[in-house]
């Protein structure tokens, strides 16, 4: 697996999501899902997947304990990045967005103590807290690299000028948002072009559209009684129709290289490096499967012509995706 370089932080080219392994897609906790999510874990580093994301609010809170479980005894071997700022309690209530200094210090070291580590790698601000200054909230997360517990610090789904009051305090090293061929916001909202001028990397979550890039969900059936998916606007009536057609499109195309459809999906997005005034972008695909993850770690050996990615652009161009990204769409793109 190639590395690539987001701010001053090396990572592998394709990390992976480790969210669902313990919530929203379906049931994660039991004792085969929490084994077979720990063997996926340990089969991507074995692949070079180094780059493993999570978060405090997955599960609530249990997500960080299975990474850091799965990852003791190769601490050495990975790229580890968690976040704050969605505050949940440990029965799964959410208190609210919270970019408080105080919070954020007392959210590092519980995560730090759930994942048994010592430091954290990259440390994003989950979602922005409007009620709070970016700039007070990202003093403190300067105070925690000065002080050890953190090497670098991220945000997630912040806009062009949060990005840039952020980084005047403290160096964002990555910005989290939604990327994909159904999701192509960052191409026009500025958020890209922001990251390439201020040096910042991108990580692209949701790469493969939530699942429904790799074609294999055709109905709300294909998706589990507590799958979040069935609540949200994309894969409802008329917009999952619609949204179907796009997947077949991009179907079509994989089917005449010889790859998944998913695998077309994630090496779009990793071309999207290489295209002029982006910044490096990483994709961090989620599965608690290991045969997901080897087909998805293989497409990092793709190599997409000019006329592959016109006849994507073409097939999913920026805004074809109907429906909202989330069913409250007031959490995010701040």
């Amino acid at each position: 697996m190639r590395t690539r370089m987001l701010g001053g932080l090396t990572v592998s080219a394709q990390g992976l999501g480790c969210m669902g392994m313990s919530e929203f897609y379906g049931p994660g906790d039991g004792p085969e899902a929490v084994a077979e999510a720990e063997r996926t874990i340990r089969r991507a580093l074995d692949l070079g997947v180094t780059f493993l994301d999570t978060a405090d609010m997955y599960g609530p809170l249990t997500n960080e304990r299975l990474v850091g479980q799965a990852i003791a005894g190769r601490r050495d071997e990975v790229v580890l990045a968690t976040k704050f700022g969605n505050e949940r309690g440990e029965d799964g209530s959410f208190r609210g967005i919270n970019g408080k200094p105080d919070y954020v210090r007392r959210a590092c070291d519980a995560s730090l103590q759930r994942l048994g580590i010592d430091v954290i790698d990259l440390y994003y601000q989950h979602r922005v807290d409007t009620t709070v200054p970016v700039e007070d909230t990202w003093g403190a997360l300067r105070e925690l690299v000065e002080a050890g517990k953190i090497r670098f610090a991220g945000i997630s789904e912040a806009m062009p000028e949060t990005i840039r009051r952020a980084h005047a305090v403290q160096p964002v090293t990555a910005v989290q948002t939604e990327y994909s061929l159904w999701t192509r916001d960052p191409e026009e909202n500025g958020v890209l072009a922001t990251c390439a001028e201020l040096g910042i990397g991108f990580v692209a979550y949701s790469p493969i559209g939530r699942g429904f890039l790799s074609g294999r969900i055709r109905s709300l059936d294909d998706l589990a009684p507590d799958d979040f998916r069935r609540r949200n606007p994309r894969f409802q009536g008329p917009a999952f129709e619609q949204n179907l057609r796009l997947v077949d499109r991009v179907r079509e195309i994989a089917v005449e290289k010889g790859v998944t459809a998913s695998q077309l999906a994630l090496a779009w997005v990793m071309a999207g490096s290489d295209r002029r005034g982006n910044p490096p972008i990483v994709p961090i695909p989620g599965t608690k499967r290991v045969a997901y993850l080897e087909e998805n770690a293989a497409a990092a050996d793709i190599v997409l012509t000019d006329e592959d990615l016109r006849r994507l652009d073409e097939a999913a161009p920026v805004g074809a995706a109907q429906g909202d990204r989330y069913p409250d769409m007031s959490t995010v793109h701040r």
